[in-house]
């Protein structure tokens, strides 16, 4: 029984949401970022990037508390305004390969504590503790948790109603992609979304482990602080944006490891060879096309590894799971990494592309090795969560990736 709720967004004002609007700070390089700050005045990275405006580098809770005065001058300035109604809000996201359309609201911190929301992945601590104590001084949220859905024909058939009317934003940004927002204030509707979605059984978090967590963290520090608690304060509640499975595009991430582990290549082979059928592949970049198989690029070659079942047991979910099996037959055993989030021998890289990135890494002298791997599914991730498991870090890259900025929940 999922529970969402309208809710009255902070959004950009009309002629001003193209230029509000922007990627997380993280997917800029400096340059570019550099540029939009100085060039862009309307852009929602002024209210993350506080500092720029005193030509500092800012950070810890002086940083907070300047990101909440930007956001009040955005306020003062008309760039942002409140609705006056509680809202659903029907966003979709079009490029050239993909296309998703979902709902932004407010899901319940109640259902997240009772597995209602399920996640897939391990938080940590110290980012939960610092990201809720960012929410507790800017005192809004502008970055949705991404959450699936089983697809539904309710649900459907509504939102399919709904895009049908004039969107209240409609512009395309310069990577080519075209944004549209539409407001559901009327309240039979948000009714009949709500009704349907209380008779789902779980919601499954996609992408925003640490800000659900986040958020939990600050509604239990709320709530004690709080003599007359209800429930019903809008810290019970944080900001997502809901899709169905069916629109969920995943990418894999591969791994690259810097060396050997002091093993020469022919070693590292006979090692491999315990678990795999190696093959040596001489027609260029190879990916791998099915569960259990792996590229691997060694040396200037690309090989494919087989996975021998004979010897690999399957036991649960997350044991074959590929990002799984590759760490605990080559990657720890071989490799000597255990710990794949701060070990800085590994790195990461998505993307349809990415082998090619991965050759040249490793041809360049970077890395010693790298492995391809296939895409997880949608229901993998789900029984991963379903059984309580945890999969190992960067075993997926998910979209849609959302802007910034379009919507937001005061807390």
């Amino acid at each position: 029984m999922a529970t969402i709720k309208p809710f009255k967004a902070i959004r950009p004002a009309r002629d001003k949401v193209a230029f509000v609007a922007s990627c997380s700070y993280e997917e800029y390089q400096e340059e570019e970022l550099q540029s939009i700050l100085k060039f862009n005045p309307f852009s929602f990275l002024h209210i993350i990037n506080p500092g720029f405006k005193f030509d500092k580098s800012i950070s810890g809770k002086e940083r907070f508390k300047l990101v909440h005065n930007r956001y009040l001058e955005f306020l003062e300035d008309a760039i942002f305004e409140k609705d006056e109604a509680p809202s659903l809000y029907l966003y979709k996201i079009t490029n050239e390969n993909f296309s998703s359309l979902g709902l932004f609201c407010a899901t319940s911190v109640q259902d997240y504590k009772d597995n209602i929301i399920k996640k897939h992945e391990d938080t940590i601590e110290k980012r939960e503790i610092l990201f809720a104590d960012y929410l507790k001084t800017v005192g809004f949220n502008a970055e949705p948790v991404l959450m699936t859905y089983k697809d539904d024909k309710v649900i459907a058939s509504i939102l399919e109603r709904e895009v049908q009317k004039v969107p209240i934003y409609n512009f395309t940004t310069t990577d080519k992609v075209q944004h549209q927002l539409w407001k559901i204030s009327k309240k039979e509707t948000i009714s009949a979304i709500e009704d349907a979605f209380y008779k789902m059984d779980a919601l499954y978090i996609a992408d925003g482990h640490h800000r659900s967590a986040s958020s939990c963290l600050l509604a239990q520090a709320s709530s004690k602080a709080n003599k007359d608690h209800s429930g019903k304060e809008s810290y019970n509640f944080f900001m997502s944006y809901l899709i169905p499975e069916s629109e969920v595009k995943i990418y894999e991430f591969n791994r690259m490891v810097k060396d050997l582990n002091g093993l020469s290549k022919e070693e590292f082979l006979i090692q491999l060879d315990t678990y795999y059928r190696i093959e040596k592949r001489d027609d260029g970049i190879y990916k791998p096309s099915k569960k259990h198989h792996f590229s691997m690029y060694l040396d200037g070659e690309f090989y494919s590894l087989y996975l021998r079942k004979k010897v690999y047991q399957f036991s649960d979910a997350l044991s074959e799971l590929d990002t799984q099996i590759l760490y605990k037959t080559i990657l720890e055993p071989v490799l000597g990494i255990s710990d794949l989030r701060n070990d800085k021998r590994i790195a990461y890289g998505y993307g349809k592309y990415n082998l090619i990135k991965m050759k040249n890494n490793i041809d360049n002298g970077d890395f010693a090795v790298g492995f391809g791997l296939v895409p997880i599914t949608v229901n993998e991730i789900k029984a991963i969560a379903d059984a309580g498991l945890v999969m190992p870090p960067k075993s997926t890259y998910i979209e849609p990736k959302l802007r910034s900025g379009l919507a937001i929940y005061e807390i």
